[in-house]
């Protein structure tokens, strides 16, 4: 299934490009300072920075997904242990 991207693109390159949107955002996490205003080891933590990163790419940036996603040859957690691999890094 292919979710929908804000930029509508459909090229991974073009994509992937884009994506290095998300690598000066990390920088602003540590430059600003971000990440002391946030809990440590927790799952909305993790859902803000994953939203921080990509908000600008993808409509679903800090949202649990409902749907197993791939990217290129790289397949990410199966849904069906998501919230079990959520639960064994941060406490959700």
């Amino acid at each position: 299934m292919a979710l929908e991207i804000k930029l509508g693109l459909t090229d991974s390159a073009e994509l992937a490009r884009e994506e290095r949107i998300s690598k000066k955002k990390a920088v602003n996490l540590f430059d600003f300072a971000i990440l002391k205003l946030l809990s440590d080891g927790t799952y909305k933590t993790l859902a803000a920075i994953h939203k921080y990163l990509f908000e600008d790419i993808y409509y679903f940036a800090g949202e649990l997904r409902t749907v197993n996603l791939a990217k290129g040859n790289f397949r990410f957690a199966p849904l069906m242990y998501l919230e079990t691999a959520l639960y064994m890094v941060v406490k959700i």
